[in-house]
C-alpha cells in the first residue's frame, strides 16, 4: 500500500488533509476528500500509474470537497458519501462554503455508503465507520490490514471536531469516539483531516478520563 498526503491550505480553516491510497499490486486507487491541489494529486496517480476509483467523502463540508468535480473530471472515480450526506451537499454545502470564503460548491454524489459497509480498492479493503458529531454524515474509514484509520474531523491528535456548526452535536462526536473509534486496535494509527497523525493508544486516555463526566 502507498499513502500520501496532501496539506491543502483554506481561507479562514488552515490546512486540509487530502488521503491518497494506491494498492500496488493492481495499480488501483482511491483519494480522500480532496479539498485542492487537484494537479498535485493527479500527478500522483499518474507517475503511481494508478487509476482511481473512489473519491471519498468524510464529510461534507466545503473545506474537505473543494477539488472533488476538478479530479472527477480528469480521473473519472465514483464519489462517495454517507446516505445522510446527500441533501447536506444539495443544501448546506454551497452556503458553508461561502462563510469560508470560496464560491457556492455543487457536488453530486455517484454512490452512498453506511456503516460497517465494505470498500475493495485493489487487494486493500476499508470498513465504513459512521461517526456523527461534527456533522451528521460523518464518517471514517478503518483498514485493518494496514491498521490504519482515517477520522476525518471527528478525531485530531489530542482533540474533537467542531460542534458548534450545523448539524453537529457534543454528545454524538463523542460517542462516536468512544464507542466506535476507541474501540480499535491501540496500534491503529489515526490520519485525520486536520494535523498530525496519532495513534488510538495515544488518543484512548484523554477519553477515558473524560468518560465519566459525559456519561
Amino acid at each position: 500500500m502507498i499513502l500520501k498526503r496532501i496539506k491543502v491550505q483554506m481561507k479562514f480553516v488552515g490546512e486540509t488533509n487530502c488521503y491518497i491510497i494506491v494498492d500496488e499490486t493492481q495499480k488501483k486507487a482511491m483519494v480522500i476528500d480532496p479539498a485542492g491541489e487537484v494537479p498535485k494529486i493527479i500527478e500522483i496517480l499518474d507517475t503511481l500509474g494508478a487509476e482511481l476509483v473512489y473519491i471519498y467523502l468524510t464529510h461534507c463540508h466545503a473545506d474537505h470537497i473543494n477539488g472533488v468535480n476538478e479530479l472527477k473530471k480528469e480521473k473519472g472515480g465514483k464519489v462517495l458519501i454517507h446516505r445522510k450526506g446527500r441533501e447536506n451537499l444539495e443544501n448546506r454545502v454551497p452556503v458553508l462554503a461561502e462563510y469560508i470564503g470560496l464560491p457556492p460548491i455543487y457536488v453530486k454524489e455517484d454512490s452512498i455508503v453506511d456503516d460497517d459497509d465494505i470498500l475493495h480498492v485493489g487487494d486493500l479493503e476499508f470498513r465504513v465507520i459512521y461517526t456523527p458529531g461534527h456533522t451528521d454524515d460523518g464518517t471514517a474509514l478503518y483498514c485493518e490490514k494496514e491498521e490504519m484509520l482515517f477520522s476525518g474531523d471527528t478525531l485530531f491528535k489530542g482533540a474533537w471536531g467542531r460542534v458548534d456548526l450545523p448539524t453537529s452535536d457534543f454528545d454524538s462526536i463523542m460517542n462516536s469516539i468512544i464507542n466506535k473509534l476507541l474501540i480499535l486496535p491501540e496500534n491503529t494509527i489515526v490520519y485525520p483531516g486536520h494535523g498530525k497523525p496519532t495513534r488510538i493508544g495515544d488518543e484512548k486516555p484523554i477519553y477515558l478520563e473524560a468518560k465519566p463526566n459525559i456519561d
